[in-house]
């Protein structure tokens, strides 16, 4: 027979604890004439078994039933249910943390945070470091802030090759353009890329030209563009992130942006860019929209983790009517737009296979190109002009 100390000690628990498994009747000392509790060696096994039964999870009223009757397998069976889940909340916790470090992907956590809080994950982006055009890319296209500078130059690496950065053409542009009521003395493009419709717009209007872009790449291309048609005179090109515009001396004709609204978020250049603009003035942007409430399984996965923002044609009509537009006019710029994107862009891949095998710049981009295949309507690129109310 031993002393309470001493059992305590023997089985890794305090006195305290000892004393309340005895108030709840989980323990049973023996009291002397003394007024001393004695324990047997009975009592030291059971509490070893009870320690081993809290191993499993098993709270203490738990463990009592269990040392006092048979197991309650229903009862058994709810706490490993219980435990599986805790280990999954555990598990995703631990995974996120190491993401974080940069010991595993960010992706899906980029994703879903994309999807449910936009606004908060570019702040929050911004808040580590990156610039607003920098956060936008990282939400949509790296989609894991550690891995953000490779990712990029490997995506750099293919769009250096094309001329065309997103769907479009020059038809698309001019036609356009001549839905506005009036002639353009100014223009500012934004995210003007390679400068496709850039060039389509100066041939196509006599206004001066702002062009800005944060890719370097793609606007040493334009300036290589805009000295070889003689235009130098007509289009300035600045390196400009798009939600840090300057305020003009005098407000724009026209805002221009083909295939890049997406990365700042449609809804706030609605409501950003209105205010650049003169009253009557126009704003053109090119996005992609569903042509159907019900796309297949596939493709709707697909869109809702690339583009969860993603929108009907007739919703972002309403859209522009809320943020104080008249739409003068919206269309598909058809399955042509898309290819004179898309097509060299597969020949791109291809040609770049070796150097970018395994990558994930490759999969993603192929996997797009698979998607476009088997769309069958269900998705296209709408161009809309709009004026400023």
């Amino acid at each position: 027979m031993v002393r309470i100390s001493e059992l305590a000690e023997s089985v890794g628990l305090s006195r305290a604890t000892l004393l309340y498994y005895e108030k709840l009747g989980l323990l049973k000392g023996k009291r002397q004439a003394n007024g001393y509790r004695v324990y047997s060696d009975a009592d030291r096994q059971r509490l070893r078994l009870m320690q081993q039964l809290q191993a499993g999870g098993l709270s203490l009223q738990e463990c009592q039933a269990c040392l006092d009757g048979k197991l309650d397998h229903d009862m058994l069976g709810q706490r490993l249910a219980v435990l599986d889940a805790e280990i999954a909340e555990k598990t995703r916790s631990r995974d996120l943390l190491a993401a974080l470090l940069g010991q595993s992907s960010l992706k899906d956590w980029h994703e879903e945070l994309e999807r449910v809080a936009p606004d908060m994950h570019r702040a929050w982006l911004m808040s580590q470091g990156f610039s607003s055009a920098e956060a936008g890319l990282v939400a949509l296209v790296s989609k894991d802030m550690n891995a953000h500078d490779a990712y990029r130059a490997g995506f750099m690496e293919v769009f250096a090759g094309l001329d065309w950065w997103g769907p479009g053409t020059a038809e698309a542009t001019r036609r356009a353009l001549g839905i506005m009521p009036f002639a353009p003395e100014t223009i500012l493009e934004i995210g003007c890329g390679p400068g496709m419709a850039t060039m389509t717009l100066a041939e196509a209007s006599t206004a001066r030209i702002t062009a800005i872009d944060t890719a370097e790449v793609a606007l040493e291309k334009l300036r290589a563009r805009i000295a070889a048609g003689g235009f130098t005179d007509r289009i300035e090109v600045q390196n400009v992130d798009m939600a840090a515009l300057p305020t003009p001396e005098l407000p724009w004709d026209v805002i221009w942006s083909e295939g890049s609204a997406y990365i700042f978020g449609v809804e706030k250049a609605l409501a950003d860019w209105r205010t650049l603009l003169r009253p009557g003035g126009a704003l053109v942007f090119s996005d992609m929209v569903w042509r159907t409430d019900t796309p297949d399984d596939e493709i709707r996965a697909f869109w809702d983790a690339e583009y969860p923002a993603m929108k009907t044609s007739a919703t972002r009509v309403a859209q522009a009517k809320r943020a104080g537009y008249r739409v003068l006019g919206h269309f598909d710029i058809g399955p042509e737009g898309m290819e004179t994107y898309y097509r060299p862009l597969a020949a791109r891949l291809e040609a770049l296979e070796p150097r970018l095998a395994g990558s994930r710049v490759l999969d993603d981009l192929r996997r797009e190109i698979a998607v476009l295949e088997a769309e069958r309507g269900q998705f296209g690129y709408e161009m809309f002009v709009l004026e400023r109310a």
